[in-house]
């Protein structure tokens, strides 16, 4: 039986969880504090961990993070108030498998951890099933955007090559998907696709991940272990998040790439692979390396061909495209048959900043396909935030003139679509309409200003 850790302090919640769970097959045992969750953790093992964000002795990051040191193949779940959705989003680099909001809706969960243990269930299969399961194929969508346009014709044109590919975007873009289609669109179709997600690799464990070991070579290795690079051989090996590698497997990636072989831990033999590397990052490598957190020569050589992903709020003609796409795939996984949104909340999606991109799109259309009643996605269906994006700007009726820019610089990040425009409208107002002033208390450069003052329309 797959047994469940539920981590909150909310008693009510852990009891109310817990009873649900049980009722649906799993095991599970709860814990109100970090500390009594790393109690748990070492002397029992887990399917899966669903782990409030916020915590009396601790928060989401640093809790996934003992996590993921403690038991590396759990997976884990974050649980988020709607004010705390860009903050979660970024636990992701650190290993997380998914997020759900607050309130929680009972079938909304049994929906995502059954998702969840079903993507997570790959890592512990033994390795000729994996490679089937890892070379399954997935549907990968097309928008209608210049932006994805343009990455849509990149796939296709370094996809036949064997180039080391970068995939370069913001957390929930989609980049594996990026990388699952240069796979299939190249002469390895047919052969093994690995993900591996460093970020959720610890590092004293990325090694033995990565390249194997054999029994002995340190404790706890009871028995030979093949490494994802030999899963992958003659296939494609994706690393998502590369730049939470360790210095120390920087290198021994360097050495792979340059000689193709590896040599598990504790072994003395190399072993010969053909493997392409395909790699993504939502972190600035070029900064990384002046920083010296990341190798210059092995940026170089992973650096072959660099595919950007644009976020999803600079492409909002794709927003209903994949809008109806979650919807489809809400339907399946919720047993449910609606199959439209209203105009008025089409029109709340578009103008949403979505801080998550595609992953917290997803979630927001399973949570309203929960929600609804009829044949349709109402605007009431939609979380207050996008219903509303406005009420988290500064009361209006003061204008700007208490708003404190040195604590909140990045007004624009915080803010969406209709909201955003009367954002720059208020700082514009308050600088006289300097726009040199505006744009720095709304931190952005001038160019950037005036692209917005064009797609607002807004004529001075």
């Amino acid at each position: 039986m797959q047994r469940i850790l539920v981590i909150d302090d909310d008693r009510d919640i852990c009891t109310l969880l817990s009873r649900f769970l049980e009722k649906n097959g799993y095991e599970v045992d709860t814990a109100c504090t970090g500390d009594d969750a790393v109690k748990l953790l070492r002397e029992k093992s887990y399917t899966l961990a669903l782990c409030d964000y916020r915590l009396p002795d601790t928060n989401g990051v640093e809790m996934l993070q003992r996590i993921k040191v403690l038991q590396p193949n759990v997976a884990v779940i974050v649980i988020t108030g709607y004010s705390d959705v860009r903050t979660a989003v970024q636990t992701f680099k650190f290993g997380a498998s998914d997020y759900v909001v607050k309130p929680l809706f009972p079938d909304e969960i049994l929906v995502t951890i059954k998702e969840t243990i079903e993507r997570n269930t790959d890592k512990s299969l033994p390795t000729s099933e994996k490679k089937i399961k890892s070379s399954s194929g997935n549907v990968f969508i097309i928008g209608k955007s210049p932006q994805s346009e343009t990455v849509q014709r990149h796939i296709n044109l370094v996809a036949p090559s064997d180039m080391s590919v970068i995939i370069f975007g913001e957390t929930g873009t989609g980049k594996e998907y990026v990388a699952k289609s240069i796979h299939q669109k190249s002469e390895r179709a047919s052969r093994p696709f690995v993900a591996i997600d460093c970020g959720a690799l610890p590092k004293e464990l990325a090694g033995s991940e990565l390249f194997g070991h054999i029994k002995g070579s340190f404790t706890g290795a009871i028995s030979d272990k093949v490494g994802s690079f030999e899963v992958a051989n003659t296939g494609t090996l994706f690393l998502d998040e590369i730049g939470n590698l360790s210095y120390e497997n920087q290198v021994k990636l360097l050495r792979v790439l340059q000689e193709r072989k590896i040599r598990r831990i504790g072994s003395t033999s190399d072993i010969s692979i053909d493997v392409r590397i395909i790699t993504a990052t939502n972190e600035d490598l070029v900064k990384a390396v002046k920083e010296g957190r990341f190798r210059e020569d092995l940026y170089h050589r992973l650096n072959e061909f660099k595919i950007e992903i644009s976020p999803l709020r600079e492409r909002k003609g794709d927003i209903t495209i994949f809008a109806y796409h979650f919807l489809e795939k809400a339907n399946e996984s919720l047993n449910k048959n609606v199959n439209s949104f209203s105009p008025d909340a089409l029109d709340r999606l578009t103008m949403y900043y979505w801080h998550g991109n595609l992953r917290e799109l997803n979630n927001v259309i399973k949570r309203a396909v929960l929600l609804s009643q009829g044949d349709e996605i109402v605007l009431e269906n939609l979380p207050q935030e996008i219903i509303a994006p406005e009420s988290m700007l500064v009361d209006v009726e003061n204008g700007l003139a208490n708003y404190d820019f040195n604590q909140r610089r990045n007004i624009l990040k915080s803010v969406s679509g209709s909201a955003e425009r009367q954002a720059i409208l208020d700082v514009l107002e308050k600088t006289g309409f300097n726009k040199t002033r505006a744009a720095e208390l709304l931190n952005i450069d001038r160019k950037t200003l005036y692209n917005k003052l064009k797609a607002y329309d807004i004529r001075l």
